[in-house]
Protein backbone atom coordinates (compact mmCIF):
# COMPACT_ATOMS: atom_id res chain seq x y z
CA UNK A 1 0.00 0.00 0.00
CA UNK A 2 1.22 3.10 -1.08
CA UNK A 3 1.93 5.72 2.20
CA UNK A 4 -0.03 7.91 3.11
CA UNK A 5 1.96 10.54 4.09
CA UNK A 6 4.40 12.57 2.20
CA UNK A 7 7.63 11.78 4.73
CA UNK A 8 6.81 8.10 4.38
CA UNK A 9 7.34 8.07 0.73
CA UNK A 10 11.49 8.49 1.22
CA UNK A 11 10.94 6.23 4.31
CA UNK A 12 9.90 3.67 2.10
CA UNK A 13 12.48 4.08 -0.34
CA UNK A 14 15.34 4.21 1.57
CA UNK A 15 13.96 1.06 3.37
CA UNK A 16 13.92 -0.40 -0.48
CA UNK A 17 16.93 1.07 -2.39
CA UNK A 18 18.77 3.20 0.42
CA UNK A 19 21.62 3.92 -1.81
CA UNK A 20 19.71 4.82 -5.06
CA UNK A 21 20.27 8.27 -5.71
CA UNK A 22 17.45 10.55 -4.58
CA UNK A 23 18.35 14.08 -5.44
CA UNK A 24 21.17 15.23 -7.68
CA UNK A 25 22.52 18.93 -7.65
CA UNK A 26 25.36 19.12 -10.51
CA UNK A 27 28.21 16.72 -9.70
CA UNK A 28 26.18 16.03 -5.98
CA UNK A 29 24.10 13.17 -5.67
CA UNK A 30 22.22 12.63 -2.31
CA UNK A 31 20.69 8.55 -1.81
CA UNK A 32 17.46 7.72 -0.42
CA UNK A 33 19.27 6.42 2.48
CA UNK A 34 21.18 9.51 3.06
CA UNK A 35 18.18 11.98 2.48
CA UNK A 36 16.17 10.28 5.12
CA UNK A 37 18.81 10.17 8.19
CA UNK A 38 19.83 13.68 7.39
CA UNK A 39 16.01 14.56 7.77
CA UNK A 40 15.43 12.55 10.50
CA UNK A 41 18.00 14.01 12.57
CA UNK A 42 16.44 17.55 11.70
CA UNK A 43 13.34 16.24 12.93
CA UNK A 44 14.57 15.21 16.23
CA UNK A 45 16.18 18.51 16.72
CA UNK A 46 13.22 20.36 16.12
CA UNK A 47 11.39 17.93 18.16
CA UNK A 48 13.96 18.65 20.64
CA UNK A 49 13.52 22.28 21.02
CA UNK A 50 9.52 22.04 21.45
CA UNK A 51 8.41 21.69 17.77
CA UNK A 52 5.07 20.25 17.92
CA UNK A 53 2.18 19.22 15.80
CA UNK A 54 1.17 21.68 13.92
CA UNK A 55 3.43 24.00 13.97
CA UNK A 56 4.79 25.54 11.26
CA UNK A 57 8.20 25.83 10.45
CA UNK A 58 9.77 28.42 7.54
CA UNK A 59 12.54 27.90 5.56
CA UNK A 60 14.61 30.16 3.39
CA UNK A 61 17.39 28.81 1.22
CA UNK A 62 17.78 28.19 -2.32
CA UNK A 63 16.76 25.53 -4.72
CA UNK A 64 19.44 23.38 -3.75
CA UNK A 65 19.46 19.29 -1.77
CA UNK A 66 19.91 20.81 1.70
CA UNK A 67 16.14 22.78 1.09
CA UNK A 68 15.08 19.60 0.77
CA UNK A 69 16.11 17.55 3.74
CA UNK A 70 14.77 20.49 5.45
CA UNK A 71 11.14 20.26 4.16
CA UNK A 72 11.18 16.90 4.58
CA UNK A 73 12.53 17.04 8.27
CA UNK A 74 10.05 19.53 9.11
CA UNK A 75 7.43 17.28 8.11
CA UNK A 76 8.59 14.15 9.84
CA UNK A 77 8.68 16.39 12.90
CA UNK A 78 5.06 16.42 12.46
CA UNK A 79 4.84 20.36 11.58
CA UNK A 80 4.05 22.44 8.16
CA UNK A 81 6.51 23.56 6.34
CA UNK A 82 6.08 26.93 4.76
CA UNK A 83 9.17 27.38 1.79
CA UNK A 84 10.48 31.38 1.79
CA UNK A 85 11.16 33.06 -1.53
CA UNK A 86 14.52 34.69 -1.21
CA UNK A 87 14.18 36.82 -3.64
CA UNK A 88 11.26 38.63 -2.51
CA UNK A 89 11.32 41.72 -0.66
CA UNK A 90 11.50 41.42 2.97
CA UNK A 91 8.71 43.34 3.82
CA UNK A 92 6.23 40.37 2.00
CA UNK A 93 8.43 37.82 4.08
CA UNK A 94 7.44 39.74 7.04
CA UNK A 95 4.03 39.40 6.51
CA UNK A 96 3.79 35.40 5.93
CA UNK A 97 6.00 34.95 8.97
CA UNK A 98 3.88 37.41 10.88
CA UNK A 99 0.66 35.34 9.04
CA UNK A 100 1.65 31.83 9.69
CA UNK A 101 3.52 32.29 13.14
CA UNK A 102 6.18 29.52 12.76
CA UNK A 103 7.97 28.05 15.63
CA UNK A 104 11.59 28.69 13.59
CA UNK A 105 12.59 29.84 10.72
CA UNK A 106 15.49 27.78 8.79
CA UNK A 107 17.86 29.51 7.55
CA UNK A 108 21.58 29.22 6.53
CA UNK A 109 24.29 30.35 3.59
CA UNK A 110 22.61 33.53 1.60
CA UNK A 111 20.07 33.98 4.09
CA UNK A 112 21.58 35.84 6.93
CA UNK A 113 20.77 38.83 6.42
CA UNK A 114 16.96 37.65 5.76
CA UNK A 115 17.10 35.65 9.04
CA UNK A 116 18.31 38.61 11.12
CA UNK A 117 15.16 40.75 9.65
CA UNK A 118 12.75 37.81 11.07
CA UNK A 119 14.42 36.66 14.10
CA UNK A 120 11.88 39.63 16.05
CA UNK A 121 9.23 36.97 14.85
CA UNK A 122 10.66 33.66 15.48
CA UNK A 123 13.14 31.74 16.46
CA UNK A 124 16.40 31.12 14.20
CA UNK A 125 17.52 27.95 13.63
CA UNK A 126 21.01 28.12 11.40
CA UNK A 127 21.87 25.11 9.46
CA UNK A 128 25.65 25.87 9.21
CA UNK A 129 28.34 24.84 11.88
CA UNK A 130 28.91 28.94 12.79
CA UNK A 131 26.39 31.41 13.22
CA UNK A 132 26.93 34.98 11.74
CA UNK A 133 27.10 38.18 13.93
CA UNK A 134 23.41 39.73 14.93
CA UNK A 135 22.16 36.36 14.51
CA UNK A 136 20.89 34.34 17.46
CA UNK A 137 20.24 30.84 17.00
CA UNK A 138 17.73 28.72 18.77
CA UNK A 139 20.43 25.67 17.32
CA UNK A 140 22.81 24.95 14.46
CA UNK A 141 24.04 22.21 11.89
CA UNK A 142 26.17 21.05 14.98
CA UNK A 143 23.42 20.27 17.22
CA UNK A 144 21.83 18.25 14.46
CA UNK A 145 24.37 16.32 13.37
CA UNK A 146 24.53 15.07 17.11
CA UNK A 147 20.93 13.73 16.58
CA UNK A 148 20.47 10.09 15.95
CA UNK A 149 18.89 9.07 12.95
CA UNK A 150 16.17 6.72 13.88
CA UNK A 151 12.71 7.72 12.88
CA UNK A 152 10.41 10.30 15.02
CA UNK A 153 6.98 9.06 16.34
CA UNK A 154 4.27 11.39 14.20
CA UNK A 155 1.06 11.10 14.92
CA UNK A 156 0.13 13.42 11.88
CA UNK A 157 -2.73 12.22 10.03
CA UNK A 158 -3.18 12.45 6.15
CA UNK A 159 -6.22 14.90 6.27
CA UNK A 160 -3.42 17.17 8.10
CA UNK A 161 -2.13 20.28 6.36
CA UNK A 162 2.25 19.11 5.05
CA UNK A 163 2.66 22.56 3.67
CA UNK A 164 0.94 26.79 3.56
CA UNK A 165 1.94 28.31 0.31
CA UNK A 166 1.52 32.01 -0.02
CA UNK A 167 0.53 33.03 -3.42
CA UNK A 168 -0.42 36.95 -4.15
CA UNK A 169 -3.20 38.74 -3.13
CA UNK A 170 -5.18 41.25 -4.66
CA UNK A 171 -4.96 43.46 -1.66
CA UNK A 172 -1.42 43.21 -1.30
CA UNK A 173 -1.40 40.71 1.56
CA UNK A 174 0.04 37.37 0.31
CA UNK A 175 -2.45 34.63 1.44
CA UNK A 176 -1.85 31.65 2.36
CA UNK A 177 -3.01 28.33 0.99
CA UNK A 178 -2.82 25.19 3.02
CA UNK A 179 -2.57 21.92 1.26
CA UNK A 180 -3.11 18.47 3.01
CA UNK A 181 -1.04 15.67 2.88
CA UNK A 182 -3.90 13.84 1.12
CA UNK A 183 -4.16 16.61 -1.29
CA UNK A 184 -0.83 16.35 -2.28
CA UNK A 185 -1.14 12.23 -2.56
CA UNK A 186 -4.06 11.91 -4.53
CA UNK A 187 -2.20 13.86 -7.57
CA UNK A 188 1.26 12.22 -7.07
CA UNK A 189 -0.95 8.49 -7.29
CA UNK A 190 -2.86 9.77 -10.33
CA UNK A 191 0.56 11.11 -12.00
CA UNK A 192 2.70 7.90 -11.01
CA UNK A 193 -0.10 6.18 -13.17
CA UNK A 194 -1.12 8.19 -15.84
CA UNK A 195 2.30 9.65 -16.65
CA UNK A 196 4.05 5.68 -15.69
CA UNK A 197 6.38 7.17 -13.41
CA UNK A 198 9.16 4.31 -12.30
CA UNK A 199 12.40 4.41 -10.65
CA UNK A 200 14.38 4.58 -13.80
CA UNK A 201 13.13 8.01 -14.42
CA UNK A 202 15.10 11.22 -14.70
CA UNK A 203 13.22 13.99 -13.30
CA UNK A 204 13.35 17.99 -13.52
CA UNK A 205 13.00 19.95 -10.52
CA UNK A 206 12.99 23.74 -12.17
CA UNK A 207 10.25 25.46 -10.45
CA UNK A 208 10.73 26.81 -7.10
CA UNK A 209 9.91 25.29 -4.06
CA UNK A 210 7.37 28.00 -2.75
CA UNK A 211 5.68 27.24 -6.34
CA UNK A 212 3.33 23.97 -6.19
CA UNK A 213 4.33 22.86 -9.00
CA UNK A 214 7.40 22.09 -7.41
CA UNK A 215 5.91 19.10 -5.21
CA UNK A 216 5.32 17.18 -7.84
CA UNK A 217 8.39 17.10 -9.09
CA UNK A 218 9.33 16.62 -5.42
CA UNK A 219 7.03 14.29 -4.05
CA UNK A 220 6.45 12.54 -7.57
CA UNK A 221 9.86 11.17 -7.48
CA UNK A 222 9.96 10.34 -4.20
CA UNK A 223 6.97 7.72 -4.68
CA UNK A 224 8.29 6.40 -7.71
CA UNK A 225 11.76 6.12 -6.47
CA UNK A 226 13.05 8.15 -9.29
CA UNK A 227 16.04 10.92 -9.21
CA UNK A 228 15.17 14.31 -8.78
CA UNK A 229 17.72 15.99 -11.06
CA UNK A 230 17.62 20.09 -9.24
CA UNK A 231 18.19 22.26 -11.65
CA UNK A 232 21.54 24.51 -10.75
CA UNK A 233 20.61 28.30 -10.06
CA UNK A 234 23.26 29.77 -12.17
CA UNK A 235 21.42 27.57 -15.15
CA UNK A 236 17.59 28.02 -14.81
CA UNK A 237 16.85 31.11 -16.26
CA UNK A 238 19.77 30.80 -19.42
CA UNK A 239 17.98 28.82 -22.07
CA UNK A 240 21.18 27.64 -23.97
CA UNK A 241 22.95 26.77 -20.48
CA UNK A 242 19.50 25.06 -19.64
CA UNK A 243 18.96 22.81 -23.00
CA UNK A 244 22.40 21.89 -22.68
CA UNK A 245 21.75 20.97 -19.01
CA UNK A 246 18.67 18.75 -20.50
CA UNK A 247 20.91 16.88 -22.49
CA UNK A 248 23.85 16.40 -19.79
CA UNK A 249 20.98 14.76 -17.31
CA UNK A 250 19.31 12.80 -19.33
CA UNK A 251 16.18 13.99 -18.30
CA UNK A 252 12.81 11.73 -19.21
CA UNK A 253 10.47 14.36 -17.44
CA UNK A 254 9.99 18.01 -17.59
CA UNK A 255 7.50 19.79 -15.78
CA UNK A 256 7.63 23.90 -16.00
CA UNK A 257 5.98 27.06 -15.66
CA UNK A 258 4.77 27.82 -20.02
CA UNK A 259 7.24 30.65 -19.89
CA UNK A 260 10.84 28.23 -19.66
CA UNK A 261 9.44 26.82 -22.77
CA UNK A 262 8.65 29.58 -24.35
CA UNK A 263 11.85 31.21 -24.07
CA UNK A 264 13.79 28.19 -24.85
CA UNK A 265 11.90 27.79 -28.12
CA UNK A 266 12.23 32.00 -28.99
CA UNK A 267 16.17 31.70 -28.67
CA UNK A 268 16.44 28.63 -30.61
CA UNK A 269 18.38 26.59 -28.15
CA UNK A 270 16.09 23.41 -28.87
CA UNK A 271 17.62 21.16 -31.77
CA UNK A 272 15.40 18.64 -34.10
CA UNK A 273 15.32 15.24 -32.31
CA UNK A 274 17.10 16.98 -29.21
CA UNK A 275 16.71 15.03 -25.57
CA UNK A 276 16.10 11.56 -27.27
CA UNK A 277 16.03 9.97 -23.56
CA UNK A 278 12.81 12.98 -22.39
CA UNK A 279 9.47 11.11 -22.70
CA UNK A 280 7.54 13.47 -20.82
CA UNK A 281 7.16 17.83 -21.59
CA UNK A 282 4.29 19.11 -19.24
CA UNK A 283 3.43 22.39 -18.36
CA UNK A 284 1.62 24.24 -15.58
CA UNK A 285 0.61 27.77 -14.30
CA UNK A 286 -0.49 29.49 -17.56
CA UNK A 287 -1.17 29.35 -21.19
CA UNK A 288 2.09 27.88 -23.46
CA UNK A 289 1.52 29.77 -26.80
CA UNK A 290 0.44 27.15 -29.49
CA UNK A 291 3.29 28.64 -31.52
CA UNK A 292 5.94 27.50 -28.98
CA UNK A 293 4.06 24.36 -28.32
CA UNK A 294 4.48 23.53 -32.24
CA UNK A 295 7.88 24.79 -32.23
CA UNK A 296 8.54 21.99 -29.51
CA UNK A 297 6.68 19.10 -30.69
CA UNK A 298 8.25 19.37 -34.12
CA UNK A 299 11.85 18.90 -32.74
CA UNK A 300 10.99 16.19 -29.92
CA UNK A 301 8.62 14.39 -32.16
CA UNK A 302 9.35 11.07 -29.46
CA UNK A 303 7.95 12.96 -26.30
CA UNK A 304 4.25 13.26 -25.18
CA UNK A 305 3.18 16.84 -24.45
CA UNK A 306 0.59 17.17 -21.86
CA UNK A 307 -1.16 20.41 -21.01
CA UNK A 308 -2.07 20.67 -16.86
CA UNK A 309 -4.28 23.08 -15.15
CA UNK A 310 -5.32 23.73 -11.96
CA UNK A 311 -4.83 27.00 -9.48
CA UNK A 312 -2.71 26.69 -6.07
CA UNK A 313 -5.90 26.42 -4.09
CA UNK A 314 -6.87 22.68 -6.00
CA UNK A 315 -3.20 21.50 -5.67
CA UNK A 316 -0.95 21.48 -8.84
CA UNK A 317 -3.48 20.40 -10.77
CA UNK A 318 -6.89 19.25 -11.27
CA UNK A 319 -7.50 18.55 -15.09
CA UNK A 320 -4.85 17.65 -18.10
CA UNK A 321 -5.33 17.07 -22.08
CA UNK A 322 -2.28 15.12 -23.71
CA UNK A 323 -2.05 16.78 -26.55
CA UNK A 324 -2.71 14.02 -29.47
CA UNK A 325 -0.61 15.67 -32.41
CA UNK A 326 1.26 18.00 -33.52
CA UNK A 327 -1.48 21.63 -33.86
CA UNK A 328 -1.85 22.30 -37.86
CA UNK A 329 -2.42 25.85 -37.03
CA UNK A 330 -0.79 28.34 -34.58
CA UNK A 331 -4.01 29.84 -33.95
CA UNK A 332 -5.15 26.48 -32.95
CA UNK A 333 -6.86 26.69 -29.16
CA UNK A 334 -5.31 23.86 -26.24
CA UNK A 335 -7.62 22.94 -24.47
CA UNK A 336 -6.56 21.96 -20.55
CA UNK A 337 -8.73 18.62 -21.00
CA UNK A 338 -10.16 16.70 -18.25
CA UNK A 339 -10.34 16.61 -14.88
CA UNK A 340 -8.14 14.20 -13.33
CA UNK A 341 -9.08 11.19 -11.02
CA UNK A 342 -10.78 12.35 -8.63
CA UNK A 343 -10.87 15.94 -9.23
CA UNK A 344 -14.22 17.40 -11.17
CA UNK A 345 -14.41 20.36 -13.39
CA UNK A 346 -17.28 21.91 -13.56
CA UNK A 347 -19.03 25.25 -15.63
CA UNK A 348 -20.91 27.80 -13.53
CA UNK A 349 -22.10 30.66 -16.28
CA UNK A 350 -18.82 29.91 -17.85
CA UNK A 351 -16.58 30.46 -14.69
CA UNK A 352 -14.69 27.34 -14.26
CA UNK A 353 -14.95 25.90 -10.46
CA UNK A 354 -13.31 22.45 -9.34
CA UNK A 355 -14.53 20.09 -6.89
CA UNK A 356 -12.56 16.82 -5.52
CA UNK A 357 -9.80 15.26 -3.47
CA UNK A 358 -7.20 18.24 -4.42
CA UNK A 359 -9.27 21.44 -2.88
CA UNK A 360 -7.05 23.04 -0.17
CA UNK A 361 -9.14 23.31 3.62
CA UNK A 362 -8.92 27.32 2.90
CA UNK A 363 -6.97 30.01 3.20
CA UNK A 364 -4.60 29.97 6.42
CA UNK A 365 -6.63 31.81 9.56
CA UNK A 366 -8.35 33.48 6.81
CA UNK A 367 -12.44 32.80 7.13
CA UNK A 368 -13.60 35.57 4.76
CA UNK A 369 -11.83 34.77 2.07
CA UNK A 370 -11.90 31.17 2.59
CA UNK A 371 -15.78 31.48 2.61
CA UNK A 372 -16.04 34.06 -0.64
CA UNK A 373 -13.84 31.47 -2.62
CA UNK A 374 -14.55 28.39 -1.68
CA UNK A 375 -18.23 27.93 -1.93
CA UNK A 376 -21.24 24.89 -1.19
CA UNK A 377 -21.28 22.19 -4.43
CA UNK A 378 -24.28 22.96 -5.82
CA UNK A 379 -25.61 19.67 -6.86
CA UNK A 380 -23.72 17.69 -3.43
CA UNK A 381 -24.24 18.89 -0.29
CA UNK A 382 -21.79 18.56 2.84
CA UNK A 383 -18.98 19.14 -0.38
CA UNK A 384 -17.10 22.20 -1.24
CA UNK A 385 -16.18 23.76 -4.81
CA UNK A 386 -13.33 26.82 -5.84
CA UNK A 387 -13.50 29.46 -7.98
CA UNK A 388 -11.10 29.90 -10.16
CA UNK A 389 -12.11 33.08 -11.87
CA UNK A 390 -10.96 31.61 -15.06
CA UNK A 391 -13.79 31.60 -18.07
CA UNK A 392 -14.21 28.33 -19.98
CA UNK A 393 -16.48 26.55 -22.33
CA UNK A 394 -17.15 23.20 -23.18
CA UNK A 395 -15.93 20.99 -26.41
CA UNK A 396 -18.09 19.16 -28.33
CA UNK A 397 -15.67 16.28 -27.42
CA UNK A 398 -16.04 17.03 -23.83
CA UNK A 399 -12.57 18.71 -23.45
CA UNK A 400 -12.80 21.92 -21.79
CA UNK A 401 -11.02 25.54 -23.29
CA UNK A 402 -9.84 27.99 -20.59
CA UNK A 403 -10.94 30.99 -22.83
CA UNK A 404 -9.87 33.88 -20.57
CA UNK A 405 -10.28 35.49 -17.00
CA UNK A 406 -13.16 36.61 -15.52
CA UNK A 407 -11.15 39.90 -14.21
CA UNK A 408 -9.59 40.31 -18.39
CA UNK A 409 -12.61 40.68 -20.24
CA UNK A 410 -13.64 43.74 -21.18
CA UNK A 411 -16.58 45.59 -22.86
CA UNK A 412 -15.45 48.10 -24.80
CA UNK A 413 -17.39 50.17 -27.89
CA UNK A 414 -20.26 47.51 -27.28
CA UNK A 415 -17.56 45.02 -28.06
CA UNK A 416 -16.83 42.20 -25.91
CA UNK A 417 -13.19 41.98 -25.66
CA UNK A 418 -11.02 38.71 -24.55
CA UNK A 419 -7.31 40.23 -23.74
CA UNK A 420 -6.25 36.63 -23.51
CA UNK A 421 -7.59 36.41 -27.28
CA UNK A 422 -5.11 39.55 -28.07
CA UNK A 423 -2.30 37.62 -26.28
CA UNK A 424 -2.78 34.41 -28.68
CA UNK A 425 -2.77 36.38 -31.50
CA UNK A 426 0.90 38.38 -30.12
CA UNK A 427 2.81 35.35 -29.30
CA UNK A 428 2.56 33.93 -33.03
CA UNK A 429 4.51 37.04 -33.84
CA UNK A 430 8.01 36.01 -34.66
CA UNK A 431 9.56 39.60 -33.40
CA UNK A 432 8.18 38.84 -30.12
CA UNK A 433 10.05 37.00 -27.13
CA UNK A 434 6.80 37.20 -25.02
CA UNK A 435 3.75 39.71 -24.20
CA UNK A 436 1.03 40.47 -21.51
CA UNK A 437 -2.10 42.64 -22.23
CA UNK A 438 -3.56 44.61 -19.80
CA UNK A 439 -6.79 46.95 -19.45
CA UNK A 440 -7.24 50.08 -17.83
CA UNK A 441 -9.96 52.29 -16.78
CA UNK A 442 -10.57 55.43 -19.51
CA UNK A 443 -11.93 58.59 -19.51
CA UNK A 444 -12.85 58.47 -23.00
CA UNK A 445 -15.79 56.39 -24.71
CA UNK A 446 -14.16 53.37 -25.43
CA UNK A 447 -14.09 52.82 -21.48
CA UNK A 448 -11.13 51.24 -21.43
CA UNK A 449 -7.37 51.69 -22.72
CA UNK A 450 -5.92 48.48 -23.62
CA UNK A 451 -2.21 47.95 -23.24
CA UNK A 452 0.62 45.69 -24.42
CA UNK A 453 3.80 45.50 -22.47
CA UNK A 454 6.30 43.35 -24.79
CA UNK A 455 9.95 41.34 -24.77
CA UNK A 456 11.18 41.76 -28.54
CA UNK A 457 13.80 39.21 -30.15
CA UNK A 458 17.19 40.02 -30.90
CA UNK A 459 16.12 43.47 -32.71
CA UNK A 460 13.27 45.22 -31.15
CA UNK A 461 9.75 45.91 -32.96
CA UNK A 462 8.63 49.33 -32.70
CA UNK A 463 4.89 49.50 -31.65
CA UNK A 464 3.92 50.53 -35.45
CA UNK A 465 5.56 47.18 -36.25
CA UNK A 466 3.87 45.33 -34.06
CA UNK A 467 0.51 47.06 -34.92
CA UNK A 468 1.22 46.05 -38.43
CA UNK A 469 1.61 42.58 -37.79
CA UNK A 470 -1.08 42.42 -35.29
CA UNK A 471 -3.68 43.98 -37.72
CA UNK A 472 -4.03 40.73 -39.82
CA UNK A 473 -4.76 38.95 -36.53
CA UNK A 474 -7.41 40.60 -34.55
CA UNK A 475 -10.08 43.35 -35.06
CA UNK A 476 -9.55 46.90 -35.05
CA UNK A 477 -11.35 47.33 -31.88
CA UNK A 478 -8.86 44.95 -30.11
CA UNK A 479 -6.10 46.86 -30.70
CA UNK A 480 -3.75 47.69 -27.91
CA UNK A 481 -3.25 51.59 -27.65
CA UNK A 482 -0.57 51.73 -25.69
CA UNK A 483 2.98 49.74 -26.28
CA UNK A 484 5.62 49.38 -23.82
CA UNK A 485 8.89 47.73 -24.74
CA UNK A 486 11.05 45.45 -21.34
CA UNK A 487 13.80 43.97 -20.97
CA UNK A 488 11.52 41.35 -19.32
CA UNK A 489 7.90 41.54 -17.89
CA UNK A 490 7.15 41.65 -13.97
CA UNK A 491 6.77 39.26 -12.64
CA UNK A 492 4.98 37.79 -9.21
CA UNK A 493 6.72 35.59 -6.28
CA UNK A 494 5.15 32.31 -8.15
CA UNK A 495 6.81 33.41 -11.38
CA UNK A 496 3.45 34.36 -13.53
CA UNK A 497 3.18 37.59 -14.80
CA UNK A 498 2.60 40.38 -12.49
CA UNK A 499 -0.20 41.75 -14.29
CA UNK A 500 -1.66 44.44 -11.39
CA UNK A 501 1.89 45.72 -11.83
CA UNK A 502 1.33 46.05 -15.53
CA UNK A 503 -1.48 48.15 -14.83
CA UNK A 504 -0.14 50.54 -12.31
CA UNK A 505 2.52 51.34 -14.48
CA UNK A 506 0.39 51.93 -17.35
CA UNK A 507 -1.50 54.18 -15.01
CA UNK A 508 1.09 55.90 -13.21
CA UNK A 509 4.04 56.17 -16.16
CA UNK A 510 1.53 57.65 -19.23
CA UNK A 511 4.33 59.25 -21.06
CA UNK A 512 7.06 56.66 -21.16
CA UNK A 513 4.98 54.12 -22.14
CA UNK A 514 2.64 56.01 -25.04
CA UNK A 515 2.53 54.04 -28.81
Amino acid sequence: MTPRLLQDLVARQAERRPEAAALVYGAKRLSYGALDAAANRLARSLVAAGCRKGDRVCFLYPKKPAAMVWMLGILKAGAMHVPLDLASPAERLRRIVNSCEPRFVLAAGPAASVAAQLQDLSKVVWLEDTVPAGLRAAFTLKDVARESSDPVSCDTKAEDPAHILFTSGSTGIPKGVAITHANVMAFVDWGLKHFGLSETDRVSGHTPLHFDLSTYDIFGAYAAGAELHVVPLETALLPHRLAEWIRASRLTQWFSVPSVLNYIAKVDALRFDDFPELRRVMWCGEVLPTPVLIHWMKRLPHARFTNLYGPTETTIASSYYDVPACPESPTEVIPIGAACDGEEILLLEKEICIGGVGLSPGYWRDPAKTAAAFLPHPHRPGSRIYRTGDLGRVRPDGMVELIGRADTQIKSRGYRIELGEIEAALSSLARLRESAVVAIPSDGFEQWQICCAYVGMDCEPTPAQLRAELARLIPGYMMPARWMPCEALPRNANGKVDRPKLKQIFSTEKLACAA
